[in-house]
């Protein structure tokens, strides 16, 4: 049994596609699930801290709960939610596994609930858990039983296994596995807890805890009523709100080192809070009706780190708001094409934009009255960083090379547009006026195509899909002879088959060198609304909203050849642009 029982395992730990993987997430950590039911990837005790199961990246550690006959699966969430339910169907009937974190958590626990249900006929299923710390490379000790409870640990992390009563030992020091027989109506709780140091706490009551969970994501997430695609915004809130912790920090996104072009080298670890990816987030929840919350959560984080670090506020952060670790390599096999970094280059970097994009975010919150005196603070720190580095070189919004970028000082001539139109305070609110006439009048001078359309940067003269905010956050109208050639450029040069990609390679036909960047896309839904082309914006959006994976989740990249997610997935900002596009789309 022990040797079938290992080859099962590896064979779950096999990778799939990622647009075959779901998210589970509570805002501290989440984890990936494979359709083979394997959990393979759970960082903890939080996002950025070594992962316990580490299949994902070809390491140790899963937590696999499917059945034993051959099955098809399939699955969804339930209604805003990250509680998912796997169905196979087998042979014998259906067999039901819903997943979910408990919600909302702590810091330092996890629990995580596996309810197995034979929705039709009688089902057997197998429940494999295997524990190990950093990134797989420190297997759990010996797993002991105490009464109906099995405990283990693995480094500092301290383990509790429910409901598995009858399971036997996987192998010497591997873990345990466990046969779980249901007849047909009946359902069986798996309960996982996982914490640091000693697990002071009572047995979790598996009932108790599905009924907070289902009640706490009902106050999470707003009902969306008045938005285009409510089910799909309100799964992109879900995905939110299951990335950012009580604190406000929301990560990039849960995984790293998942490749966007097969070993082509890009592979980064989003596992931080981006200063600019809060903001669009904060957009996100400015948008909808019932989601002040999101906008709040938003501007506390980015306020926070104004205050800490002022004009040399860093573009990310780990979401403590320490600094971001430079990128190492863990010595994995990694996922298929990909590599094994952790730690990013975006901790050295600095970046203009995201002084222009927290602007934004505070008109925003003055807009509803939502800004408070700490915020206020941070715009006159904020104002200040723009004034200070105006002419100074930067990585902006795609965190490359150097230069004096376009996108970076248009967005913040349009923060800084933006948030004199509010209550702000007379003592800056001239100066900040003429900083925007006369950082424009500077981009116009050095930044200007000869067709009157907007470049890269002084020195590049290739169109950039960045450059459609200029006109959908207000540096410009949407009717500004810039504007327009830009938005006819971009669609021009950079779309294909009714994808937008970044820019141009000099050497590369689109598609070549990387995927379709899907945020793009949504600027398009909202540049089309700009411009009063209705129609066009729709069917940017219809596009766009369907390129996700099977759960619905969305990476940064799409291949569009293939139809397949590229990239660290799920990605924050494109759930905040297509809420954020949708309700606008609504309102239109």
């Amino acid at each position: 049994m022990a040797n079938r029982d290992m080859e099962r395992l590896e064979e779950a730990a096999s990778p799939h596609v990622l647009r075959d993987y779901v998210l589970i997430a509570d805002g501290w950590r989440g984890a990936m699930i494979n359709p083979d039911g394997e959990m393979s990837w759970l960082c903890f005790p939080s996002w950025s801290d070594p992962a316990t199961f580490a299949g994902l990246l070809g390491a140790g550690g899963g937590y696999r709960v499917a059945p034993t006959e051959r099955h098809l699966y399939g699955g969804n969430y339930d209604d805003g939610t990250l509680i998912w339910r796997q169905r196979w169907v087998t042979p014998s009937g259906i067999l039901e596994v819903k997943d979910a974190m408990a919600y909302p958590a702590e810091r330092d626990r996890a629990v995580i609930l596996r309810r197995l249900t034979a929705l039709k006929g009688p089902q057997v299923a197998r429940a494999t858990l295997c524990l190990s710390s950093d990134y797989g490379r420190v297997a759990s000790a010996q797993w002991r039983r105490r009464e109906d409870v099995w405990l283990a640990e693995a480094g500092a992390i301290r383990a509790r296994w429910h409901g598995a009563n009858g399971a036997m030992p996987l192998g010497e020091d591997v873990g345990l596995t466990a046969e779980v027989r249901l007849e047909a109506g009946r359902h069986h709780d798996l309960t996982l807890e996982l914490g640091l140091g000693r697990l002071h706490y009572a047995a979790p009551d598996a009932d108790e805890l599905w009924k907070a969970t289902e009640a706490a994501w009902a106050q999470a997430v707003p009902r969306c009523a008045d938005v285009e695609a409510p089910k799909d915004v309100r799964r992109a809130f879900a995905v939110l709100r299951g990335l950012t912790t009580p604190d406000g920090a929301s990560v990039a996104a849960v995984t790293t080192s998942l490749p966007e072009r097969a070993e082509a080298g890009r592979n980064y670890d989003y596992r931080y809070a981006w200063i600019r990816d809060s903001c669009y987030i904060g957009h996100a929840g400015a948008a909808v009706e019932g989601a002040e919350r999101v906008l709040d959560d938003a501007v506390r984080w980015v306020t926070q780190r104004l205050l800490a670090d002022g004009p040399e506020t860093k573009p990310a952060y780990a979401i403590d708001g320490s600094a971001v670790p430079p990128p190492s390599h863990l010595g994995l096999p990694g996922y298929p094409g990909g590599s094994d970094v952790v730690g990013n280059k975006v901790g050295s970097q600095f970046q203009l934009d995201l002084f222009g994009e927290a602007l934004l975010l505070f008109a925003k919150a003055a807009q509803s009255e939502r800004l408070d005196a700490d915020g206020w603070k941070a715009t006159e720190l904020a104002i200040s960083a723009i004034e200070q580095h105006q002419g100074r070189p930067e990585s902006g919004i795609w965190e490359i090379e150097p230069d004096r970028w376009t996108h970076s000082r248009l967005i913040c001539v349009a923060g800084l547009r933006s948030i004199t139109q509010r209550d702000a305070p007379s003592r800056w609110r001239t100066n900040a006026l003429a900083l925007a006439d006369s950082l424009l009048r500077t981009v116009d001078g050095t930044s200007l195509h000869s067709s009157g359309r907007w470049q890269r940067a002084p020195g590049d003269p290739r169109v950039d899909s960045s450059l459609l905010l200029s006109a959908i956050r207000g540096a410009l109208s949407a009717s500004d002879p810039r504007s327009v050639a830009t938005r006819e450029a971009i669609l021009a040069d950079l779309s294909q088959d009714g994808y937008l990609y970044r820019y141009a390679e000099p050497t590369a036909e689109l598609g070549t060198n990387e995927g379709a960047f899907l945020i793009c896309n949504f600027w398009m839904v909202l540049a089309k609304l700009r411009s009063g082309d209705l129609g066009g914006a729709g069917q940017w959006f219809e596009r766009t909203r369907a390129s996700c994976g099977s759960s619905g989740l969305f990476s940064e990249e799409y291949d569009v050849a293939q139809h397949q997610l590229r990239g660290n997935v799920p990605q924050a900002f494109v759930h905040a642009l297509l809420i954020e596009s949708a309700a606008e789309l609504a309102r239109a």
